[in-house]
C-alpha cells in the first residue's frame, strides 16, 4: 500500500541528488547500429534467455530518446543516469547518439550521469584479457573528450561482482562462463580498469567520478559456527572484494594472492580517489555451511562444492522477482559501511534501488520506494553522507537473462508498439520529488 498522505516523506538534505537508472543494452535497441556485444552472443544461443528475446530492439530508445527526456522531464528529477555503449561508440556515428541525448538532456535541465561500462562489452574482447583494460581506458578517453563539456558527473563500472559472478563464475549471464573461482581474474581486471578509468576521465578534466558496486548485508544462516563462516566467506567475495580496493587500496585479507599479475602495483591504480561511491541495494542475502549438492536460489542453480549455500529470507514479502522486500537492509548496510570504513569512506550515492512487479497501478512498487527511501532517510539521519539516490528503472526493459518477464518500470512499455505509459509509481514519485524541493 502506498504511505498515507498524514505520514509525509522526511525531508532529504538541501542539494541531495534524484534520479532514475537506465542501461544501454536493456533499452537502445538499434543493435544493427553497432557492433555486436557478448550479450548478442549470448542471446543467440538457444536457452540463454527464459524467453528466447534478445535486446536487437528493446524499448528502441535509439530512436525515441526525446520521448523518453520528456519523460525524466515530466518526472522533475535532477538526474538521469545512463550508460554508453562500448560496441556503439566502436561503430561510426555511435558517439553522436549520445552527443545527441546529452544535448537534449541538458535542454531539459536534466543532469546527465553516464556510466562508462554496464557488461556490454564488445564481443572481440574478454574480461579474463589483462589488455581489456587498457582498452576500457581508452574508450573512456573518446568517450571523456567528447561529452566531457556537458557532463559533470560519471560512474566508471557497473556492478562488477554480478558481472564476474553470473557471467563468468556460473555461466547465467553474458559470456556464459562457468569457471566458478578461476573466474577471479575477471573481478581483478575489471578493477584495475575502473582505477584507469578514473586516471583518463580525469585527465580529460572530469571532477565528479564515482564507480557502481552492488551490495547488500550478508545475514547468517544461524549463530552455529560453520553459518558465521560461511556468510563471512560469501560476504568478502561479493561485498569486500570489491568495495575495499577502491575504499582502502588492499583486497580483504588472502584475496590478493588468488589474483593475477603484479597486484600491489594494479592496487595503487585501483585506489585512485573517487569523489563518491555508488551503492545498487536490493536485499539482503541470508548465507549458510554447503548443503551438500546444486541448490535453487534466485532462479540461479548454485553448484555443489561452494563453501557457503545461498539460503531463502522468510517472512518477507517478496517482488515479482521472488527477491525479499528488506527496506532497513539499506540502513544496515550503509551504517556498516561506516563503521567498517570510517574516515576513508567517500560519500555515498544510491546509484540502483528498485523492484520488479507488473501492472500500471503498481501499489507495490509505490510501497516498495517508500519503504527504501524511509530507510535510507535513516542511515542519513544516523550521519551518513549519502548524496543522492536514482531508482531503476525509469522504463521497463530487457531484463537481461530474464528477457521481457520482469518490469522494473516507473513507466510501462508495449513491446508490441513501444508505447510509454507512465504508471503509478512515476506520478507518485513525481509528487515526492516535488513536496522534496
Amino acid at each position: 500500500m502506498a504511505t498515507d498522505a498524514r505520514d509525509p516523506m522526511p525531508r532529504f538534505p538541501a542539494g541531495f541528488l534524484w534520479g532514475v537508472s537506465t542501461s544501454a543494452h536493456q533499452i537502445e535497441g538499434a543493435a544493427d547500429l553497432r557492433e555486436p556485444s557478448v550479450w548478442d552472443v549470448f542471446t543467440a544461443e538457444p536457452g540463454r534467455v527464459k524467453d528466447g528475446s534478445t535486446a536487437a530492439v528493446a524499448c528502441d530508445h535509439y530512436h525515441r530518446y526525446r520521448e523518453d527526456v520528456a519523460l525524466l522531464a515530466g518526472l522533475g528529477v535532477d538526474a538521469y543516469r545512463f550508460s554508453v555503449s562500448w560496441p556503439r561508440v566502436n561503430s561510426p556515428g555511435g558517439l553522436d547518439f549520445y552527443d545527441r541525448l546529452v544535448d537534449e538532456l541538458c535542454a531539459a535541465g536534466v543532469r546527465p550521469v553516464p556510466t562508462l561500462f554496464h557488461w556490454d562489452l564488445p564481443a572481440a574482447l574478454d574480461w579474463l584479457d589483462r589488455d581489456t583494460a587498457a582498452r576500457f581506458a581508452d574508450h573512456v578517453t573518446v568517450v571523456a573528450d567528447r561529452l566531457g563539456d556537458r557532463v559533470q558527473k560519471w560512474i566508471t563500472l557497473n556492478e562488477p561482482a554480478e558481472h564476474t559472478l553470473l557471467g563468468h563464475a556460473l555461466g547465467a549471464h553474458a559470456p556464459g562462463r562457468q569457471l566458478l573461482f578461476d573466474a577471479l581474474p575477471v573481478a581483478h581486471h575489471q578493477l584495475l580498469a575502473h582505477g584507469l578509468a578514473v586516471r583518463a576521465l580525469r585527465a580529460a578534466g572530469a571532477r565528479d567520478v564515482g564507480i557502481a558496486n552492488s551490495h547488500g548485508p550478508t545475514w547468517p544462516a544461524s549463530p552455529e559456527q560453520a553459518d558465521l563462516e560461511a556468510a563471512g566467506f560469501y560476504d568478502v567475495l561479493l561485498n569486500r572484494l570489491f568495495a575495499e580496493p577502491v575504499i582502502l587500496g588492499a583486497y580483504p585479507e588472502g584475496m590478493g594472492d588468488l589474483m593475477p599479475g603484479d597486484v600491489e602495483s594494479d592496487l595503487k591504480v585501483i585506489a585512485e580517489p573517487v569523489d563518491w561511491y555508488g551503492v545498487n541495494y536490493y536485499a539482503p542475502t541470508r548465507v549458510g555451511a554447503p548443503q551438500g549438492g546444486p541448490t535453487e536460489f534466485g532462479g540461479l542453480t548454485m553448484p555443489a562444492g561452494l563453501p557457503f549455500s545461498v539460503r531463502e529470507i522468510e517472512g518477507r514479502p517478496v517482488t515479482d522477482f521472488g527477491w525479499p522486500v528488506v527496506p532497513e537492509g539499506l540502513t544496515e548496510l550503509l551504517t556498516g559501511f561506516r563503521e567498517r570504513y570510517g574516515d576513508r569512506l567517500p560519500p555515498l550515492v544510491i546509484t540502483e534501488n528498485g523492484c520488479s512487479y507488473d501492472g500500471i497501478d503498481d501499489q507495490d512498487r509505490i510501497a516498495y520506494l517508500d519503504a527504501h527511501i524511509r530507510a535510507l532517510h535513516r542511515a542519513v539521519e544516523a550521519g551518513v553522507d549519502v548524496r543522492g539516490y536514482f531508482v531503476w528503472s525509469l522504463l521497463d526493459n530487457f531484463e537481461w537473462a530474464e528477457g521481457y518477464a520482469r518490469r522494473f518500470g516507473l513507466v510501462h512499455v508495449d513491446y508490441a508498439t513501444l508505447d510509454r505509459t507512465p504508471k503509478a509509481s512515476y506520478h507518485w514519485f513525481r509528487e515526492l520529488l516535488r513536496a522534496q524541493r
